[in-house]
This record gives structure tokens, C-alpha cells and sequence, in this order.
């Protein structure tokens, strides 16, 4: 009975130690692993930060800020609609993502403000106005880095934002709540609800203008760091409604256009009643037919919503 009792143990503690020991298996993103990158590194605080420029050689600059699971080549399909605009454009991968570095810790608002900031110091002058783009949690950031430094905005653009109201889940709602068996249910099962989630994503039949979207975006989960990076961001900027930071935008006079996508899942249409309430002369767009992946679906409708906006901001 106790050699059994030892199986079942042993067992239980080879179950319990799987993901873990996967994680700590996965290949670091390092300077061989980044020689394959395009663009460039900015060395800040909290570790390389892979970024490049886009667009017009002059203009006025777009920062753009990409989502949870998505690096900076989701942008790939709209930079050549955005230089179409005039815009000279700067994306970049969140720490966490893509080929920038994977720190530890909690990550919250002032966590990517903070890798946000630290870049344009490094890129811009400090007087130099931005139209920041925001998408999926993007669009949470950069309504926070908005309510915290509106001087630095022209103005700010967020396509289906975070922070009014998202479903990413039942897996990912028990692990921000969860911090001991959420972190095992996580790292466990979350690679599986992620693929599924890019397969569903091409099932409705929207098909994606970057090259190689789906397997690009599910390369992500081969690196050490992404997956608890993105357990971090459940936890941290994507944990509660953004009202304060919204109302505070609308105070501060920075012209906003929200962009939403008609049948998307994530991030549903509901968001824009909330904003309404929020901040009342921000400007609404909706993309017909499009799902949560509009910017790399449906570049030209986001293109052709931001038009006008860009060109002539209210306030």
C-alpha cells in the first residue's frame, strides 16, 4: 500500500511540476534569437525593447501599442495605410512580446507606461506631440499613458480597447484570480486556448492581410517568458474598468476615435455605450463584419475610420 501511495505521489508531483518544467525548457529570446528581428533595440530600464520606424521619411509621428498575444508585426497590414495618412510611424514589442526583453513582475499600468515613456525619450523629442494607436490591451495602455501625460498627445486612437469590458475566457478569469492553482491551470492549458482561439479567428473566414498571422502568432508560445508575461497582464493593466483614466482624458481636451469591430468576440460592441458614459465627445467608428483581429483584417476600413479624425482632430 505505500509503494502505491509513493506511485500516486510521485505521479501527482510529476502532474504538478510539468508546466513548470516546460516553461523553464523554452528557449530564451536572446541576441541570437533576435538577429532574425527587423528594425532596431533601445536598451531601457527594465531590459531591450525591439522597435522600428515606418512610413513617411517626415510628419507627424503614430506610436502604435499592440495587444496581450500579438508583437508589433500585427501593425504589418495597416503601416502602409498609416503612411498613406502621412504619418511617420513607430511600433515596438511590449516587454513580454515579440523580440523585446521578458522581465519579471507585475504588469500593470505603470509597468508599460513606464517601457512606453522611457522609448520616446529615447526616440522623440520632449516636446514632440504623438497620435498614439492603441489595440486590444494597446488600447488600455494607451489610454492610461493618455490620462497620465496628455500634454504629449495630438491624439489618441484605440482600436477594440481593453478596459471597458472583455471576455478573454473562463481559463484566463480563474488565473487572474487565482494566484497558486491559477498559475498550474495557466501555464498548463492556456497554449491549447490560445491556438484555439487563432483557429477560430480563421474559421469566420476573415482573412488576415499580414503574411503568416496565425503561425506567427502562435510561434510566440515556443518562448520562455510569454506565457507568464501574459498571466502578469491579466493581473495587472487588464484587471480592472479604465473609467478613472477615460474621464480624466475627456478633462484634459485630448481628442479620441474609438474603433470597433462589429462582431467582435473579445472586446464586444457594448464597450462603446460604456465610453459614451465615460467621455462623451469621443468619437465613435464601427468595421463592419470584423472580428477582434480588425486591424491586420480589415486595415483599410480602419484606415478610412481614422481619415478624417487624423486629419482634423476636434477640440
Amino acid at each position: 500500500m505505500s509503494a502505491w501511495l509513493w506511485l500516486v505521489g510521485a505521479a501527482s508531483a510529476g502532474i504538478a511540476a510539468a508546466p513548470f518544467l516546460r516553461e523553464r525548457r523554452r528557449p530564451i529570446m536572446d541576441a541570437q534569437a533576435r538577429r532574425a528581428a527587423p528594425g532596431e533595440f533601445a536598451p531601457l530600464p527594465l531590459g531591450e525593447t525591439h522597435y522600428r520606424w515606418a512610413g513617411q521619411a517626415r510628419g507627424p509621428v503614430a506610436v502604435c501599442v499592440h495587444g496581450l498575444t500579438t508583437p508589433s508585426f500585427v501593425w504589418e497590414a495597416l503601416l502602409p495605410e498609416l503612411s498613406r495618412l502621412g504619418f511617420r510611424v513607430l511600433v515596438y514589442d511590449l516587454y513580454g512580446r515579440g523580440f523585446s526583453d521578458r522581465p519579471a513582475g507585475r504588469q500593470d499600468a505603470a509597468f508599460f507606461t513606464g517601457q512606453l515613456d522611457a522609448l520616446l525619450a529615447d526616440m522623440l523629442e520632449e516636446d514632440e506631440a504623438i497620435t498614439l494607436i492603441g489595440y486590444s490591451m494597446g488600447g488600455a495602455i494607451a489610454t492610461a499613458y493618455a490620462a497620465r501625460r496628455p500634454e504629449r498627445l495630438r491624439s489618441l486612437v484605440l482600436i477594440a480597447p481593453a478596459g471597458m469590458g472583455h471576455d478573454l475566457g473562463p481559463l484566463a478569469r480563474f488565473a487572474r484570480g487565482a494566484p497558486l492553482f491559477g498559475d498550474w491551470l495557466f501555464l498548463a492549458g492556456y497554449p491549447r486556448q490560445l491556438r484555439r482561439g487563432i483557429a477560430e479567428e480563421a474559421a469566420a473566414g476573415r482573412e488576415s492581410a499580414v503574411p503568416d498571422m496565425a503561425e506567427r502568432q502562435a510561434a510566440e508560445l515556443r518562448w520562455r517568458g510569454f506565457l507568464p508575461a501574459v498571466k502578469a497582464s491579466l493581473r495587472g493593466i487588464l484587471a480592472r474598468p479604465m473609467e478613472a483614466e477615460h474621464r480624466a482624458i475627456s478633462r484634459a481636451g485630448v481628442p479620441v476615435l474609438a474603433i470597433w469591430g462589429r462582431e467582435d468576440p473579445v472586446i464586444p460592441l457594448s464597450g462603446l455605450g460604456r465610453l459614451v458614459q465615460w467621455n462623451r465627445v469621443a468619437r465613435q467608428e464601427v468595421v463592419e463584419g470584423a472580428g477582434h483581429g480588425l486591424v491586420h483584417t480589415h486595415p483599410a476600413e480602419v484606415a478610412e475610420a481614422m481619415r478624417d479624425f487624423v486629419e482634423d482632430p476636434p477640440g
